[in-house]
């Protein structure tokens, strides 16, 4: 018998075994891919030296992740912060532009610039403990009430058709909407302010980090650490049913509701497993990465030095494409989230090249091709785009679902985000990543808090299984601890 499996060795399954193993337990990861990482993959997607984060590409829960913190992952992965975290180019040549200086972002933001400084200088202030808040279960006392506090009223605001109030110009809105469709929700609404206002909170506090060498340098820190501890990770390796896995006395699963209904084979209580049949997933990507002759040629000052690019317009523009894609369709004109690594680790292209990660929102299950539609809301803001375009590829909605089984119609936040998405995820409970089978934890972005590379929904899950079944507290996670 071994102490401890885990099947999935996404972000979250790898923060688990870490977490284990570092407890000086007996450690062993089930991967069905060739490689660990799930969303944490790069690969020569097009061409022979040009690397391409095959999902997330930048990392704000990176440096603020209270896991990452613990872990050290800093001193593990170089990471490039770009002195602009994100920006989000309108009509005319001009950009509003979120520096890690919130003094600067709110110099350039013209009228508006005081009251978003109002905005946002209280969560900067309090970003660690907004972090805490909004990195744990929502059910819970939070440890910094101040922060809760603030963060509550502000997405109250933001995330209401008051969040106008406080602007007479179109440069803070848009710099606001940018971060907040990052949730894949209706705009305005409560979960898509929380999550553009924790985004916003960690852009001016330390940064948007770009890790050297694409995402795979995260995923390849938490498999050293587990092989450093004695874990072991076996590589292709599907796990169809739990009685599949070696006795164990604890099983962590990084996987969404289906996959967890498939490994019990119907030995789950019947109120769970109705729980996790009716469990919702959200809208979907599609994916369209470019290899590029040279940089974006953005018409706006200051978006050449941008980690992260957000194309939708004005917050109306943004509003009404997510609104579409709410209602099941696809925008003419998308918002389009727009990563530029290259720019910040010229070792992911050759000389003269760069490569280029973007992506638009789409219906869940979508098979269409978004690429047309991406290149021209980029032609919009960067005119000339296309002229330096060398090659593209797309992978759809469905193609996301086929590339990892959690991304259910691809669905990459592993569930609806919503108020009901984010209470009952997946169910409702003070513990939800434990299930009802004694020793077996769900530990995937389908539990709290959800998406992002954090690595806490794994932590949270081991953290309880070293409780529960071993008498354990969590180790020390440390660099040079062990």
């Amino acid at each position: 018998m071994t102490d401890v499996a885990v099947v999935g060795s996404g972000p979250n399954g790898l923060a688990a075994a870490a977490t284990m193993a570092r407890a000086g337990l007996e450690v062993r990861v089930f991967e069905s891919a060739p490689t660990p990482g799930g969303g944490l993959r790069t690969a020569e997607l097009i061409e022979p030296g040009h690397f391409h984060d095959l999902c997330s590409a930048v990392h704000p829960m990176a440096l603020a992740s209270p896991f990452f913190r613990r872990f050290e992952l800093s001193r593990r992965v170089p990471f490039a912060v770009p002195e602009v975290s994100f920006g989000s180019p309108l009509a005319g040549g001009r950009a509003a532009l979120a520096y890690r200086s919130l003094d600067r972002t709110a110099a350039e933001l013209g009228r508006d610039g005081a009251s978003y400084r109002r905005l946002m200088a209280p969560l900067v202030s309090r970003a660690e403990g907004v972090a805490e808040l909004t990195l744990n279960q929502l059910l819970r006392l939070p440890r910094d009430p101040a922060a809760a506090a603030v963060f509550g009223l502000r997405t109250l605001e933001q995330g209401s058709r008051l969040w106008n109030a406080r602007f007479r110009e179109d440069l803070a809105p848009a710099l606001l909407s940018g971060a907040a469709a990052h949730a894949v929700a209706p705009l305005p609404s409560l979960t898509a302010a929380g999550a553009g206002l924790l985004l916003g909170a960690l852009a001016h506090a330390g940064g948007w980090p770009v890790p050297h060498g694409g995402s795979a340098a995260i995923a390849r820190a938490l498999t050293a650490d587990i092989e450093d501890h004695g874990g072991v990770i076996e590589t292709g390796r599907r796990i169809g049913s739990l009685a599949e896995l070696p006795p164990a006395r604890a099983t962590l699963l990084d996987v969404a509701p289906p996959g967890l209904l498939e490994l019990g084979h119907g030995s789950f209580p019947a109120g769970y497993r109705r729980a996790l049949e009716s469990f919702r997933f959200g809208n979907a990507a599609c994916k369209v990465d470019f290899i590029l002759s040279g940089p974006v040629p953005w018409a706006a000052d200051g978006l050449a030095d941008a980690g992260t690019v957000h194309v939708g317009g004005t917050r109306a523009e943004t509003a009404e494409a997510e609104g579409q894609v709410a209602s099941g369709r696809h925008p003419e004109r998308p918002y389009v989230l727009v990563s530029q690594p290259s720019r910040f680790d010229a070792g992911r292209a050759p000389a003269g090249r760069h490569i280029l990660w973007t992506y638009c929102h789409v219906p869940a299950d979508s098979t269409v091709d978004m690429s047309a539609a991406v290149m021209a809301q980029l032609e919009r803001f960067a005119p000339g785009f296309r002229d330096v375009v060398v090659e593209f590829s797309v992978t759809t909605a469905a193609g996301l679902a086929a590339y990892d089984e959690n991304y259910v119609g691809g669905d990459f936040s592993g569930g609806r985000m919503d108020l009901r998405g984010m209470l009952r995820r997946p169910v409702l409970g003070r513990v939800p990543w434990r299930t009802p089978l004694p020793g077996v934890y769900v530990c995937s972005s389908s539990t709290p808090p959800g998406p992002g590379v954090s690595g806490m929904p794994g932590f949270h899950a081991a953290k309880y299984a070293l409780r529960d079944m071993f008498g354990l507290d969590v180790p020390d996670l440390g660099y040079y601890a062990g």
